[in-house]
């Protein structure tokens, strides 16, 4: 863990990667296309590892492992095994495979389960899948009692912006940390997006603005107390402005602090973008002419508020990885300890 500290501190490197390693889900959630664009192409697992390997060498630090779900894929154990030694891996799945694939996850530094609402029938409603609540909830008590770093991770949205402060509440007066998303959705029409993921639903957009401007506010409070809300004072005051005023005081810093994979090993700067080439021409194209036009393209792109972006462009550097560790965001005790 020493040189993934060290790695955390050196400058101009894309220190966070998202691999959306599978294309394949269980779920049909409501707000999300990738059920319905399923894939069963995959990168064999040798590949997988020449890939992690690359991203290692140019830099990246934390690594979370999504797709689709994740450990569908029958190699997984293997690839969390191998990932893990590299980077502060987290692995996300929908609440319905974790438990069952519980040896895939001993090495795993964070496991995250999505769950958006206390209220069983309206969770499986979201999810399209009756038990996804129960199920996810057993697995979230399951894989604390093995001693398995567990959070929760509800996407904030306009059908359960008033239930979100009750989650937060239950899940960490257990000793659960909770980070959340922002509901998002994705406009390029482009056939070379690199991964279709979120669509319009109008249920879910964000309406009551003043009430996720209050939401920021009480979490703000809860932070100092709670050092299980794993929000950075600074990206809540960066949420707070957006719907506050309507204003963006961040640039995007897409293919300069992160980058995201998709299930054939192609990149780009966040999943919204065309790819522009493999996993495996990264180290001959990271500082070229090419990226350097993509980056003042992200750099000014205003697509998207998908929360994990918002919070890599705001302190995915090496300067916001210190303040993270002093904000008690999730990394810091892997980073530093």
């Amino acid at each position: 863990m020493a040189s993934i500290a060290r790695r955390s501190l050196v400058p101009g490197k894309p220190h966070h990667a998202q691999w959306l390693i599978t294309r394949k889900c269980n779920y049909r959630c409501i707000g999300c296309n990738v059920w319905k664009e399923q894939d069963v192409r995959e990168l064999p697992i040798e590949d997988v590892k020449k890939g992690l390997d690359i991203l290692k060498k140019i830099g990246v630090v934390d690594l979370v492992l999504s797709g689709g779900n994740p450990l569908l894929r029958s190699d997984m154990g293997e690839i969390i095994d191998y990932a893990s030694k590299l980077f502060v891996t987290t692995v996300c799945d929908n609440g319905s495979m974790a438990a069952e694939k519980i040896d895939y996850l001993k090495n795993v530094d964070f496991v995250a389960i999505s769950i958006d609402s206390l209220d069983e029938a309206k969770n499986d409603e979201i999810k399209s899948t009756t038990g996804s609540w129960k199920k996810a909830m057993d697995t979230v008590d399951f894989l604390q009692k093995k001693g398995i770093n567990v959070a929760v991770t509800p996407t904030i949205s306009q059908r359960n912006l008033y239930e979100i402060i009750d989650l937060t509440n239950y899940f960490t007066n257990k000793g659960i940390p909770v980070w959340y998303c922002i509901y998002s959705f994705d406009i390029s029409q482009d056939e070379r997006q690199l991964f279709r993921i979120g669509k319009q639903h109008d249920d879910f957009v964000i309406t009551d603005k003043q009430g996720m401007v209050k939401l920021c506010d009480e979490l703000f409070e809860m932070k100092k107390k709670n050092n299980q809300v794993l929000m950075t004072k600074k990206l809540l005051k960066t949420i707070k402005s957006l719907y506050l005023e309507d204003k963006r005081t961040w640039k995007c810093q897409a293919l300069n602090n992160f980058l995201v994979v998709d299930h054939l090993g192609r990149i780009a700067g966040c999943h919204s973008h065309n790819f522009a080439g493999s996993i495996f021409d990264l180290p001959e194209k990271w500082d070229s002419q090419e990226f350097k036009g993509l980056r003042k393209t992200y750099h000014e792109c205003t697509q998207c508020n998908y929360l994990c972006y918002v919070f890599y462009s705001v302190q995915g550097s090496a300067y916001g990885n210190v303040s993270v560790a002093l904000d008690q965001w999730k990394n810091a005790k892997v980073l530093f300890k």
